[in-house]
């Protein structure tokens, strides 16, 4: 049995004992008339399985946070995004909707919502990697622990990831009968049932099941104008879950678990608020029967304004089986068998302009906004030790379907909405009076030669991508013991990535206002004269009339486009560490990896000036999409040490991470361009404490990272991206810490009581890519608490909680508001939000 670490942030008042998941020891599950191992009474009797084996958490020479199932359900976790209240130097944010969520670890991490990118920090559930990082943000349901993993992984876990892993344990069945249950009730009107039943089927085989649903109000008014949208709140709640589990041991050696889930969310996500009101807003105001984004920047207020909806329907299921059988070979090593086919999709409607005027949207139809992962992956790993070796070796194999159907809308108010703004641009470089601005809302239709209204109205853009990605790896991680103080450690992993992209392009309604100014750029130039712009400026300002006219979602140079493009890396990643125990008390470690995360392609429309991916702002479609691997080379300086009869754990890490071809997505207000970042280096301290205090029941427990993470010094070839060179990384405070106090009590021998407070630090960072200052976050702090009282045979308990206790006012990202210069928005972090939960156990 395997006493649940919980570290940094995540210490209950009493260690919770747990099954372990990966270690060369029986496996089997404890029956209903067998005792188990007795509980650590000191915070040194902790383990983890971080390296696929069993070991004490002051003995691991990596970070590690691992978080027990009752500091999970102390803090409210319900998905990963929950989870970064616990972790210091963990950032997880979501934009444009729940599935766009990215996780960053010590300011790193994938930035952007194109799917075409791999996690930066990878997500692993039940074993199964998730190919994304929203994939594996839904209801988690039943928790036995959550271990975060800080720096480049590889030679231990299945899937490459170059920042982190977030590994995620649910429980799995045992041999007593048993009955769970909840009910929440709180603010928004948020309700939530769940419940478990856990049975023995046989003498070797145990069966569970859990489900679970949550439905809430939304946390945003919005503005729906002229419609069609008649929904005035955003970001509601409403899924269900249900996860079913079917262990079997047939002998003491092997056990096999079935693993089966399904996930529904039918929510309407996210619309973005205004943070600051630019000069294109008059326009768009006069387009509405409303304003048409906020009269006054007030983004607390939480009021948006969005015509056309924003519901999501995303659907996730799958299957796993994981076999683990104590072999005859080796000296009785460990085979393990993991199994997984996941298919999830996610179908966004989107009001790209974030306004009530009707100008650009996309449908929640499969047709036009479906994204879709279907995955099928195996893993294969022998554990085994000898007197002075623990040695594992593994294979990996992971078959990647990806499909995507883009779309944009271009509604009625786009034209004059564009007409109106893009004159007016042209007006401002001329003195007043000069540039005539009389009926401006017919300026394109004037230029292209097109009725009014006929220009661009209609399905704009309907693209489909269709991506196979296989990877194939061997990898082997091995420590050996020197001396009786001494331990080294070597992993090493091969791994072959190879991924084709098939993309259809096509504009249904012809492109029309595009195509017509490209064919005869010469009435631009008569449509600009005529409204008194000097000759001599015309060659300069046509090219950019055409532009504007020929965004992506506009231009007809996409129509009919039809692409396939093949990448092929094969890349050796790996480690290195050396670990010395200066006595029980103290040990110290140095490390140096090497890490890795696959390259890909683009999957949007790219266009530039010269038809490459590396040009400036242009019109001339790109073919070739791609992006290279990202590689960071890893060195960390630690120790751990243990104090107070080891009831006081102090530790800390020196970490020095230089990464090259950092994969930078970024939106610059008109369409996402993927860059490869020469050189991102990230260096700082991370520390951690967890005492167990002599009071009993209270224990504290906390970490601070600071973080200096920077882009190199070297130019970037878009000017929107100027920001860049030299400066800090986006998501990357230089401060980050939690600090979390629990106290239990007994009032008699019948009933008991708990208490949580947690707390969650960041110094000012920027939220976005492009580094723009509109877009920055002042330091802030999130508070959690739950108080409960309950039978002390935790027959029942009753908590009153509440997520951000003190209502901070913060946001995830900041982006420049599409097609409006000078306009910002924002996707905002939750508000606070309370209730009462009951919980029951028979």
């Amino acid at each position: 049995m395997l006493a649940v670490a919980a570290t940094l942030g995540s210490l209950p008042a009493l260690p919770v004992m747990a099954q372990d998941t990966s270690t060369t020891q029986d496996r089997r599950t404890p029956r209903a008339d067998e005792t188990t191992a007795e509980e650590p009474t000191t915070l040194a009797g902790l383990t983890v399985t971080a390296q696929k084996r069993e070991e004490a958490l002051q003995d691991v020479p990596i970070m590690v946070t691992a978080l027990s199932d009752q500091i999970i359900q102390d803090t409210g976790v319900r998905d990963v995004k929950d989870l970064q209240v616990l972790v210091p130097g963990l950032t997880v944010t979501s934009t444009q909707s729940e599935v766009q969520t990215v996780a960053r670890i010590r300011g790193i991490g994938t930035v952007g919502d194109n799917a075409g990118l791999e996690s930066s920090v990878g997500v692993v559930i039940d074993g199964v990697y998730r190919p994304r990082n929203g994939v594996g943000f839904g209801d988690l349901g039943e928790i036995e622990r959550i271990e975060v993993l800080k720096g480049p992984q590889g030679t231990v876990f299945g899937k490459n990831t170059s920042a982190g892993v977030i590994n995620v344990i649910t429980k799995r069945p045992h041999y007593l009968t048993q009955v769970e249950g909840e009910i929440t009730a709180g603010n928004y009107n948020a309700l939530g049932v769940a419940g478990s039943l856990n049975t023995p089927i046989s003498d070797n085989a145990a069966f569970r099941v859990y489900a679970a649903q949550r439905k809430r109000d939304g946390l945003l008014d919005v503005h729906t104008g002229a419609g069609p949208r008649t929904l005035d709140e955003d970001t509601d709640q409403n899924f269900h879950s249900l996860r079913g589990q079917l262990l079997f041991e047939p002998t003491d050696t092997l056990d096999i678990n079935f693993i089966a889930d399904f996930t529904s969310r039918e929510e309407n996500c996210c619309a973005g608020v205004t943070t600051v009101r630019g000069p294109t807003a008059a326009i768009i105001d006069a387009l509405s029967p409303d304003s048409g984004v906020a009269p006054v920047a007030d983004p607390f207020a939480r009021q948006a304004w969005s015509n056309r909806s924003t519901e999501q329907d995303i659907k996730d299921k799958g299957v796993a089986m994981q076999v683990d059988w104590l072999t005859p070979w080796f000296g009785g090593a460990e085979l393990t068998s993991i199994t997984g086919w996941r298919d999830w999709q996610a179908i966004n409607g989107l009001d790209f302009d974030f306004s009530s005027a009707d100008l650009l949207y996309r449908n929640a139809d499969p047709n036009e906004s479906l994204t879709a992962f279907e995955t099928l992956s195996q893993e294969f790993r022998l554990t085994g030790a000898t007197d002075r070796v623990d040695w594992m070796v593994g294979l990996f194999y992971t078959d990647e379907d990806l499909t995507r159907h883009d779309s944009y809308r271009i509604g009625a108010a786009y034209e004059p909405y564009l007409s109106t703004a893009v004159l007016g641009q042209i007006a401002s470089r001329f003195p007043p009076g000069v540039v005539n601005m009389a009926n401006a809302a017919t300026f394109l239709s004037q230029a292209t030669g097109r009725p009014f209204g006929s220009s661009f109205a209609g399905l704009g853009a309907d693209d489909d991508y269709e991506q196979n990605a296989k990877s194939t790896a061997i990898f082997t991680n091995n420590t050996w013991h020197a001396t009786d103080a001494l331990d080294l450690t070597l992993g090493l992993r091969y791994t072959r990535e190879k991924k084709t992209l098939d993309s259809l392009y096509s504009n249904p309604n012809g492109g029309l206002g595009c195509a017509s100014a490209l064919s005869n750029p010469t009435r631009v130039g008569q449509a600009l004269a005529a409204r008194g712009v000097p000759l001599a400026a015309l060659p300069a300002l046509v090219p950019q009339v055409i532009g504007f006219s020929c965004l992506p979602w506009a231009n007809v140079l996409h129509n009919g486009r039809d692409t396939r493009q093949e990448r092929d890396e094969k890349e050796w990643s790996g480690t290195l560490k050396a670990a010395y125990r200066f006595n029980e008390q103290v040990m110290a470690y140095a490390s140096a990896a090497r890490g890795y995360k696959a390259g890909g392609f683009n999957l949007d429309r790219v266009q530039s000036s010269n038809g490459l991916s590396s040009g400036t702002a242009g019109i001339v479609p790109v073919n070739d999409t791609s992006f290279p691997g990202e590689f960071v080379d890893s060195y960390e300086l630690g120790t751990k040490t243990t104090w107070a009869g080891g009831n006081l754990l102090l530790n800390a890490t020196l970490f020095h991470q230089t990464y090259s071809d950092f994969q930078l997505n970024s939106f610059l207000g008109t369409s996402f361009v993927v860059r490869s970042i020469p050189e991102v280096v990230s260096q700082g301290i991370d520390t951690e404490v967890l005492w167990q205090t002599r009071l009993d029941g209270l224990s504290l427990q906390g970490g601070v990272v600071y973080a200096d993470t920077k882009y190199g010094d070297d130019p970037l070839p878009d000017a929107d991206l100027s920001k860049l060179p030299g400066s800090r990384a986006s998501f990357a405070p230089y401060w980050s810490a939690t600090a979390s106090v629990t106290y239990d009590w007994d009032f008699s021998d019948t009933l008991m009581a708990r208490f949580n407070l947690g707390a969650k630090y960041m110094s000012d960072y920027n939220t976005g890519s492009d580094l723009d200052p509109e877009k920055a976050q002042e330091a802030y702090t999130v508070v959690n608490a739950r108080i409960g009282l309950g039978a002390s045979n935790k027959r029942w308990m009753v908590e009153a909680w509440a997520l951000n206790l003190a209502d901070e006012e913060y946001k995830q990202v900041g982006f420049d508001a599409p097609l409006q210069t000078g306009s910002w928005n924002a996707f905002l972090g939750a508000p606070r939000t309370y209730g009462v939960t009951l919980r029951v156990l028979y």
